[in-house]
């Protein structure tokens, strides 16, 4: 009787001892998860830094970089280059030197680099023109602006440097003004006389 009173003893220590075993491992397993779980929040920092500030989003505003501002010019009148017509008489002039002198198509022209003054005239009645190609009638012309009065020179061995032959109908005709230091210039507003013709406000072309 007393070996199983004491071996009944002996059954209840073990399962005492394995039961006390069991909670314990048991115990020890949940505090081993805990750590696991634990262990993170360990690591994680004490408190969450700043964010840093986003940058700016770019500008909706189209960019001038690159971009070459041409400054805006106010139209300026442009300069017409100058035209000389001498040629160009009124109504009433052309219709004067028809009628009185018989010539028309008057013209003044600065020819061989300016050293001769060329007056030329078309004949329309030979006998009122008459007098534009007489010999005895010195021709001149005056230019009031450059203050000189031109003559017709006479060449040797050409005489007179204009046409005095008899006029024709139809036909035009010319004299040369010598214009030594080229005083008379294209521009210049001269008057032609030859005898009793003349002919003012022609422009030397």
């Amino acid at each position: 009787m007393k070996r199983k009173h004491m071996s009944g003893k002996a059954t209840l220590l073990v399962l005492a001892i394995a039961s006390s075993v069991g909670v314990l491992g048991a115990n020890d397993t949940l505090s081993s998860s805990a750590a696991q779980v634990a262990a993170p929040a360990a690591q994680a920092p004490a408190s969450n830094p700043t964010p840093k500030a986003e940058a700016k989003s770019p500008s909706t505003q189209p960019s001038t970089a690159g971009q070459i501002h041409v400054p805006v010019m106010k139209s300026r009148p442009g300069i017409t280059p100058v035209h000389y017509e001498p040629n160009r008489f009124s109504r009433r002039a052309n219709l004067y030197y028809a009628l009185n002198w018989g010539v028309d198509s008057l013209r003044v022209k600065y020819a061989e680099s300016g050293e001769i003054i060329r007056f030329s005239y078309h004949v329309l009645d030979p006998n009122k023109a008459a007098q534009l190609n007489d010999k005895k009638a010195e021709p001149a012309l005056i230019d009031l602006q450059a203050r000189v009065k031109l003559v017709v020179p006479t060449m040797e061995k050409v005489g007179q440097l204009r046409q005095s032959s008899t006029p024709v109908a139809d036909r035009s005709y010319w004299m040369a003004f010598s214009n030594k230091g080229r005083l008379v210039k294209p521009g210049h507003r001269v008057s032609v006389l030859i005898g009793q013709f003349r002919a003012d406000g022609l422009v030397v072309e």
